[in-house]
Parts: structure tokens; sequence; C-alpha cells
């Protein structure tokens, strides 16, 4: 009989879930963005990326993946890779549903740079740091949502995916 409380063990899935995630990203270029602070983000998000993540090319057998990220003719392209470069998928989606999200996630990123540098601002840092959170995550959610049935993100992931798009946006 199973302990009170605990669920019987769901069925194993079809793929090793340790395989199911991104190993690398590749942008489409290294230029700078146009801060420093913008700069330390996109890294950040790179960093955070690599060292969790669950990323699910459903149909797609294997993993890890390579994932090449780049804004092609307005759509948001995710060039899905093996480890050695092979192609397995890509998936397009059109900017058109993000760009509010992009365009406010910028201003309350210059917003947040120009609140630090002035100093003193800590109840206004705090304020937008809660409005680039709840950016984030209504981001991540769109994310989801936009690739469902194409490939599976947990919310983290998603969230860190979408700092990777306005950044991506940004160099545009």
């Amino acid at each position: 009989m199973p302990e009170r409380g605990r669920r019987p063990p769901a069925e194993a899935p079809t793929a090793d879930p340790a395989l199911r995630r991104i190993e690398n990203i590749v942008l489409p270029d290294a230029t700078a963005l146009p801060s420093a602070y913008a700069e330390a983000d996109r890294r950040q998000a790179v960093a955070d990326l690599l060292m969790g993540n669950n990323f699910d090319p459903l149909g797609v057998p294997g993993g890890p993946f390579v994932l090449h990220l780049c804004v092609r003719d307005g759509r948001l392209v995710f060039d899905i890779r093996d480890r050695q470069e092979e192609p397995v998928r890509a998936v397009a989606l059109a900017l058109g549903p993000f760009r509010r999200l992009i365009k406010d996630y910028h201003m309350i990123v210059e917003s947040h740079e120009q609140a630090v540098t002035e100093g003193g601002h800590e109840a206004r840092i705090q304020a937008i740091d809660m409005g680039r959170r709840g950016l984030h995550n209504e981001g991540a959610e769109l994310l989801v949502a936009r690739l469902e049935g194409r490939i599976g993100l947990d919310f983290e992931t998603a969230r860190r995916v979408f700092t990777l798009v306005c950044a991506l946006h940004q160099r545009i």
C-alpha cells in the first residue's frame, strides 16, 4: 500500500529527461548590446539557461540539443540541432504577439539602469524589479503557449529564453 499522501510512481517517460535539455545555445552574432546592463542580462540568461533547463522538441529523439536562436524575417527561429550540429528541427514563431512585451521589457531595463545610475532609489529599483519579473512571467507564459505541441519548456526555461528573445530583438 502506498504511503499516505504519496502518489504512485508515474509511467517512465519515453526519453531520459536528463537528455531533454539545451546543451549549448548559439546567438546570431557577438555584437554587444546597447548597454552594459543589457549585455550582462543576456550573459546571465545564457549562463542560467545552460546551468539548468528542460527543453523537449516533441517528436525528436535524443538530446541534449544545440539551439541556434535568431530573428529572421520578423520571426523568432528555434533552429534545433544535435550535438554534432546536424539540424533536427526548426520552429519559427511570429514576433507580433511578443512585440508589446519586448517593448515594455526594454523600457523597464532602461528605467532600472537609470535608477541604479542615479542611486538612492531602492524602493524604485524594487518596484522596477517586480515589474520586470511580471513581464518575464507573461513572456514565459506566451512562449510556452506559442510552442505548445512543438517544443516543451518548463516555466524557468521559458523565462530565460524570453530574456534572450528580448536581447535578440534589441540587436535589430
